[in-house]
């Protein structure tokens, strides 16, 4: 019947039509998420206070060149005789300034301390990527080393999107130890579990695979991961904690979220971990 014959092809044009638009629509969404992924994968914040305005007395703020032309923002402050230094490479939201009283815990236990405020936080120059972290952990490492601490009195500490910079540089350098709060397995792993319906393994430029470098660390190992954090739910930091090599330590926050990085609780259960190592 004609009748029936143009129905059909009519929603055989509506369907085709639909179709397309979908198309174009996830096209333009692909694009725009490719195009911005960097501001939708870091949240620098700018401030840059002396250490003194918040608090911290004795720390010298370093601005450490980096090969690539960039200038960024170092607080240290030395350790007690025979201390070790702690090198802590934060994560993602916020600068180092934030994070002052955990400098100060740090200080406290006879630690010496080097912040390192990543390109395009606090005071640093430049715009966060996963080629410019790697070399700014690189760059805050060697500054150390050039100043004459050795590598079995550097201990890398990485808080969320700073364990990647952190596993990956401490398989290319030797350490005295490494931890690790709230790991992921790798950054990509993490964008596929928010966002299923992107194909984030093409698309993503940082990745931070983990999980590729974690074996090449012979350096004790601590990992802390909360078994309520949301942000990066602790399956992940199980799951590269099983590909990493001995010694190693996995110790659960309890059920707690991402929040508990930033207690002292936790921070206490590293500084024992360190002084269980270091006579």
């Amino acid at each position: 019947m004609p009748g029936a014959a143009t129905a059909r092809n009519i929603a055989l044009a509506f369907l085709k039509l639909t179709l397309v638009t979908f198309g174009l629509l996830y096209a333009v969404a692909l694009s725009g998420i490719y195009a911005f992924q960097r501001d939708l994968q870091y949240f620098p914040t700018r401030r840059d206070p002396a250490p003194a305005a918040v608090g911290l007395a004795d720390v010298e703020r370093v601005a450490l060149p980096t090969p690539d032309g960039e200038t960024l923002v170092l607080w240290f402050s030395a350790p007690q005789p025979g201390r070790p230094v702690i090198l802590f490479l934060h994560g993602n939201a916020g600068e180092i300034a934030d994070r002052a009283d955990r400098f100060a815990f740090y200080q406290s236990q006879g630690f010496g301390v080097a912040f390192l405020s990543w390109r395009g936080y606090g005071g640093s120059t430049g715009s966060p990527s996963e080629p410019g972290l790697l070399a700014d952990a690189k760059a805050a490492y060697h500054h150390l080393r050039a100043q004459g601490i050795p590598p079995d009195r550097i201990v890398l500490v990485g808080e969320s999107l700073g364990t990647g910079p952190a596993v990956i540089t401490a398989a290319a350098n030797p350490v005295a130890a490494v931890i690790l709060e709230a790991p992921y397995t790798a950054a990509v792993d993490i964008a596929r579990r928010a966002y299923p319906w992107l194909p984030v393994g093409l698309l993503m430029k940082d990745q931070y695979r983990s999980r590729d470098h974690i074996a090449a660390i012979h350096a004790p190992l601590l990992i802390l991961h909360g078994e309520a954090d949301r942000v990066i739910p602790q399956g992940f930091g199980k799951r590269l904690f099983d590909l990493a090599k001995d010694p190693k330590t996995f110790l659960s926050l309890g059920p707690v979220g991402h929040d508990a990085l930033f207690s002292p609780a936790t921070w206490e259960l590293e500084a024992a971990f360190i002084d269980r190592l270091t006579p």
